[in-house]
């Protein structure tokens, strides 16, 4: 089973690099896909977004090794979780918040690396100590009671991070080109989006504007967006995340939300 790689570590330190080695050594016939990592450091709500967008289109029973971590060293868990598609090695933080929505999970466990990585653990370094080693075990096959304690499903940490089927949202992130990405599934297509004060007209994509207007679409995750063609809406609107966004008319159907 491949492991799906994100993390905020970046590519400017070895910190990505050596998670990979010991996914390596530990699992040296496993494929590893690096997702991202220069996500911006510690944003737990933008790696949630990323691993929602990412998700659909992962090898089933592959393994998600998913690591933002700035509670790293502290109380919070460190978790595996058994979705219905996918297996999940993070932090508790609501990093999963997202993803439960398109793959629900069915079983959890608490992950003690004196179980199965014995030997010294960084308190700073979680990724290369606990859950590169916790990943390597599942990709392998290998059963997940060796990693912990099972623990109730619905335990892990939620963010207050939703998806909405309806016309009510708000924006819930910003992609590098800073394009908004709101937490609207419309069930209909609008005709437009109105977000601080403003009525952006709904169309496929960006070259359905001219240079330098706003335009609203359904991103490559069913989720309604808004951007500048050829800038950056974030800056030129100064949007922050939790702006309401209503969507305004309707005309089609969407694609459905749940996967296969």
């Amino acid at each position: 089973m491949p492991i799906y790689f994100l993390s905020d570590f970046g590519s400017a330190d070895v910190y990505a690099g050596v998670v990979r080695a010991v996914l390596r050594r530990r699992a040296p016939d496993v494929t590893v896909v690096d997702l991202a990592h220069d996500l911006p450091p510690g944003d737990v709500r933008h790696a949630a977004l990323q691993l929602y967008a990412a998700v659909p289109y992962l090898e089933e029973g592959g393994v998600v090794l998913a690591v933002v971590d700035p509670g790293v060293g502290s109380q919070r868990r460190a978790l595996a979780l058994r979705g219905k598609r996918l297996w999940y090695v993070l932090p508790d933080n609501g990093i999963f918040t997202l993803v439960r929505e398109l793959d629900p999970p069915r079983a959890a466990w608490e992950l003690d690396p004196a179980l199965y990585a014995p030997g010294p653990v960084s308190a700073t370094f979680h990724g290369r100590d606990v859950f590169a080693p916790a990943a390597a075990h599942l990709a392998q096959g290998l059963p997940p009671a060796a990693l912990g304690e099972e623990i109730d499903v619905e335990s892990p940490f939620r963010l207050p991070l939703w998806t909405v089927e309806g016309s009510e949202g708000e924006v819930i992130g910003f992609d590098r080109f800073g394009n908004a990405i709101t937490n609207l599934r419309p069930r209909e297509r609008p005709e437009a989006v109105h977000v601080v004060g403003r009525r952006v007209p709904f169309k496929n994509t960006y070259a359905d504007v001219s240079e330098g207007e706003a335009v609203a679409y359904l991103g490559s995750s069913g989720l309604v967006e808004i951007a500048i063609r050829g800038g950056s809406l974030r800056e030129k609107f100064r949007l922050h995340e939790g702006a309401a966004a209503h969507l305004h008319g309707q005309e089609t159907e969407p694609p459905p939300l749940e996967l296969d």
